[in-house]
């Protein structure tokens, strides 16, 4: 007799851990990069043109992997099979960012970035909702807890007030809040389904630019000609650099979510905007601007974060320790796995075996 049980050693814990902290370690310096940059190009420099700037990114990361995805025997020969089985998810993932990305462009016509930036606050919020429907992801009771302090902290630091903030604003900033939490949960699902995260950055791409190439042609494409001319160069180096930080980042948030999951990347990112304003204080030595309120809402972002944290451990742990408990009475008579490698006989779990003379003590 043989009994079926899961191998957790701790040299494969200690690996998954390892491999996941550099991915969120990743995730949280190339999405703070990415975000510094495009914030001094579009405003330091002015090179106003976001949507082109998207546009222009979306196109590199679809030809830069493009004789990976054709050459490449792991990924050469997959992409009709895959793309008949998850047109509609790539196609739904690259819309909403689109609509996301120009959506949060049009808002910040009519509205402070600090409204801005409370309004997004709420996505962890939305993504958690759309992922019971989309993911049939339920969150634990301590996960659930976490997100609307992890929210409203991040809210309650960068709000400045409704000045200058216009109805239509706030609408469209809710809108694209709620795109962005869509494009993640269907982004979630689609990356349990035989689709890795280079594939999804390589597919979703086209899409993207598809949708937001009228509006960057109607809307900023004469502009940034005449603008160009005059910054060739400049112009160059912040496209190339850029496109080149995206890719990255695409392909890493990507895998942040596969590996953790959608409303865990979005927690993240919450967090990470916590983070900046203390680092910032750190290397600037600027504490003047750290008012109770900032500091009150820092304090409860991270709170929250430790609540959600405590909640996606208890959830890892318990299933897993259940499982193993459940499989170790398990007893399989008279099968023995296959002697051949890939076999369709081979027992999908490990075998732990026992020595014939205890077999039959076994429950």
């Amino acid at each position: 007799m043989e009994i079926s049980c899961f191998n957790f050693t701790p040299s494969t814990m200690a690996t998954t851990v390892v491999k996941k902290l550099v991915v969120v370690f990743l995730y949280l310096a190339l999405n703070s990069f990415l975000n510094l940059l495009n914030k001094w190009a579009l405003g330091v420099y002015g090179f106003k043109f976001p949507i082109v700037m998207t546009v222009m990114h979306m196109t590199f990361s679809f030809l830069f992997l493009l004789p990976i995805m054709l050459i490449h025997p792991s990924y050469a020969g997959q992409h009709q099979p895959l793309l008949k089985a998850q047109w509609k998810g790539v196609a739904l993932i690259g819309s909403f960012m689109a609509i996301n990305i120009a959506l949060n462009n049009a808002s910040l016509v009519t509205m402070t970035l600090s409204l801005n930036q409370v309004i997004r606050a709420s996505i962890p919020c939305f993504t958690g909702v759309f992922a019971i429907f989309v993911e049939k992801r339920y969150p634990t009771q301590l996960q659930g807890m976490g997100l609307a302090p992890i929210s409203m902290g991040v809210m309650i630091a960068v709000f400045e007030g409704t000045k200058d903030s216009s109805h239509v604003g706030i609408t469209l900033c809710v809108l694209a809040s709620i795109s962005n939490a869509l494009m993640m949960t269907i982004s979630g699902r689609v990356l349990t389904q035989k689709l890795d995260a280079v594939r999804l950055t390589f597919y979703t791409a086209p899409v993207s630019v598809i949708v937001l190439l009228p509006l960057a042609l109607y809307y900023e494409w004469s502009a940034f000609q005449e603008f160009t001319m005059l910054h060739t160069h400049a112009v160059a180096g912040i496209l190339i650099g850029g496109s080149c930080v995206a890719l990255s980042y695409n392909m890493v948030h990507n895998l942040m979510i596969q590996l953790m999951s959608a409303t865990t990347t979005c927690v993240l990112g919450n967090v990470k905007v916590i983070l900046l304003l203390f680092l910032s204080s750190a290397l600037f030595g600027d504490t003047r601007n750290w008012t109770m309120k900032l500091a009150g809402g820092c304090c409860l972002t991270l709170a929250g974060f430790f609540i959600y944290s405590w909640g996606s451990l208890a959830r890892n742990q318990l299933p897993a320790a259940s499982s193993t408990a459940f499989l170790n009475k398990i007893t399989v008579p008279g099968s023995q796995p296959s002697s051949k490698e890939g076999d369709a006989g081979e027992p999908l779990l490990p075998v732990c075996k026992q020595p014939q003379a205890h077999a039959s003590h076994a429950s």
